[in-house]
């Protein structure tokens, strides 16, 4: 996946899926609306209308489904038909979950995405994801060809006209920053440090024709950054604070947006365990999205100032690591007493939002940062979790949520309840709440808001996406699920150990799909129907890797091919068959 281009096209043209793979993919209503003439070029001469009609009418989406064409190399997957008030018409997650599963390999790959013109940034945005940038596994550096996927739109609905060039353009804008943030956040701590972060800024910046301001190290120090310093001061390679500014002719309002950057986080002193300090390699997230989005507003002709700050730092454990009881003066000119070293974040964001407020004036601040484990308790895995001052920007930002697929909920904005949380007897202001039940992510995000001031007549808008950085994908980044082989093995020498007696057979033959799930060892067989199931026996009939089959039930939950033999069992979750699992094991 990682060198793989993608391309928007208005038309991908037409080819033959044995020598470009093809993947159509939209929800189901939308995919009956597509006119056989408009896939008859990229499906002929394998497929044919018929058989591509008799695929849809096999599809039965829940959530998901999808049916191999021709072999592994053409395939149609189906969306969820409907999708609940808090998820996107787009079905975003699903779009990168069934492009992962579903896409056939090959070095030349193409997607028809069929959805409405509403949903097509979301959808875009949720392809981008499919593909990371970054990989360090040995076979990847072998393969030097470049591989390229063409994704194509059919648009269906009202205004169902052809893509423009400059939504095109926007579109590859947009997935180019989604791929960007998503290479830093992936990339370790041992390669993405904050001077390799400020490599990347400067970059950007020399994209778009704007030199960074950087403050680093004792800089910060000595200008008050009290909280970016103390956090990042025991490290290696120093912290720092960065910021690129688009300034355009005729801007009316102007924008700030803060990302934290905590390259990675041990948790300091108080230091994480083994079990959760695996993956602090994302707590860059807020920074990286920042970044990325940054690129793709300015090459998009962002209108008002705006300026992306970047608050850069490891949180590392060494002899000159902040310690709990430790006062910190920070940049807004407020004392926090530390008492716990791993709630880092506000502490390099308070910096932020102030240096925002009081140095590049900024009418509208909003921060972006990977911030409390409570926040996936508050709002899940895949919601972001959004607190501001404005009713407005609340509703505001659940709805761009759902219209680019990155998803956003709020939390309780309540300041004269929760902020006495941080009472100290010493300082200003403790970093960290005296009792965890009460709200912890609003009070985070709190914390943060007091440095710029709760009477402060701005919109202040804090964006907590602790659970969705790591929840992008179903595997690991950069891994594509695993996939059946592309031909099945045929049974050759060996009828089925238990034949259909005709007097089983149903009138109408259940279809069952097999599913590849973790390795050649298990499978997971899932009818596409909700219908009564026999506990036991499960299902007897020739099961074939990627395709539908007949099936009825039978007398055995056994059956072999040559070399394997699976065996069927019910789930625990599903004891009345909905769900089954078989295990492979060789045979003579």
């Amino acid at each position: 996946m990682a060198n793989v281009g993608l391309q928007f096209q208005a038309s991908a043209g037409d080819a033959d899926p044995q020598s470009r793979p093809l993947l159509l993919l939209g929800q189901l209503h939308h995919l009956h609306r597509v006119p056989w003439s408009h896939v008859r070029g990229k499906l002929q001469p394998r497929v044919t209308e018929e058989l591509w009609q008799a695929a849809l009418s096999t599809l039965n989406p829940n959530p998901t489904d999808s049916c191999p064409l021709y072999l592994n190399y053409a395939t149609v997957a189906a969306l969820p038909s409907r999708v609940s008030r808090h998820n996107s018409p787009s079905a975003a997650h699903f779009v990168t979950r069934l492009v992962r599963t579903c896409l056939p390999p090959g070095t030349h790959r193409c997607i028809l995405m069929v959805c409405e013109r509403s949903d097509a940034f979301a959808s875009a945005c949720a392809l981008a994801r499919a593909f990371p940038l970054f990989t360090h596994r040995s076979g990847a550096s072998r393969r030097t060809e470049k591989k390229t996927v063409t994704v194509e739109f059919f648009l269906v609905g009202q205004d169902n006209g052809p893509v423009e060039v400059s939504t095109l353009q926007c579109l590859t804008n947009a997935t180019e920053g989604v791929r960007l943030a998503a290479r830093i956040v992936d990339t370790p701590c041992n390669e993405m440090n904050t001077d390799t972060f400020l490599e990347e800024i400067k970059k950007v910046g020399k994209d778009l024709g704007i030199t960074p301001t950087i403050i680093r190290d004792e800089e910060l120090k000595t200008r008050g950054f009290g909280g970016i310093y103390g956090v990042g001061k025991a490290a290696v390679h120093p912290p720092a604070l960065a910021v690129l500014s688009h300034t355009p002719e005729g801007a009316t309002q102007t924008i700030a947006w803060v990302g934290k950057g905590i390259v990675y986080d041990t948790g300091g002193l108080s230091i994480k365990g083994k079990t959760t300090m695996p993956g602090m390699k994302r707590d860059c997230g807020g920074a990286a999205a920042v970044l990325g989005a940054f690129r793709a507003a300015i090459k998009q002709g962002f209108k008002d100032n705006l300026h992306a700050v970047f608050c850069l730092a490891e949180n590392s454990v060494g002899p000159n690591a902040t310690r709990p009881d430790d006062i910190h003066l920070l940049y807004s000119g407020k004392t926090v007493e530390i008492n716990n070293t791993d709630a880092e974040g506000r502490l390099v964001l308070a910096d932020g939002v102030s240096y925002a407020c009081k140095d590049l004036g900024a009418d509208i601040i909003l921060d972006i940062a990977t911030l409390t484990g409570a926040q996936g308790i508050a709002t899940g895995k895949y919601h972001a979790a959004v607190l501001t001052n404005s009713a407005e920007w609340e509703a505001a930002c659940v709805k761009a949520g759902t219209r680019c697929g990155d998803l956003v909920h709020p939390l309780v904005y309540c300041p004269e309840l929760h902020f006495s949380e941080f009472t100290s007897a010493v300082a200003d202001m403790k970093n960290s709440v005296a009792d965890r039940d009460n709200s912890p992510s609003s009070c985070a995000g709190l914390f943060i808001a007091s440095h710029i001031g709760f009477d402060w007549p701005g919109v202040w808008v804090h964006l907590d996406i602790a659970a969705p950085v790591h929840a992008v994908s179903p595997g690991p980044p950069g891994v594509s699920s695993p996939r059946l082989p592309p031909t099945p093995r045929p049974c050759t020498s060996r009828t089925p150990a238990w034949p259909l007696p005709p007097s089983r057979a149903p009138r109408t033959p259940l279809c069952l799909r097999a599913e590849l799930i973790s390795s050649i060892s298990v499978w997971r067989v899932t009818p596409p129907v909700a219908r009564p199931r026999p506990a036991v026996p499960l299902v007897s009939g020739l099961l074939i890797p990627g395709n539908r089959v007949a099936a009825v039930p039978g007398p055995s939950p056994r059956l072999e091919t040559p070399g394997l033999r699976l065996t069927l069992y019910p789930t625990q979750e599903d004891p009345g068959g909905r769900g089954q699992r078989a295990k492979s094991h060789p045979t003579a």
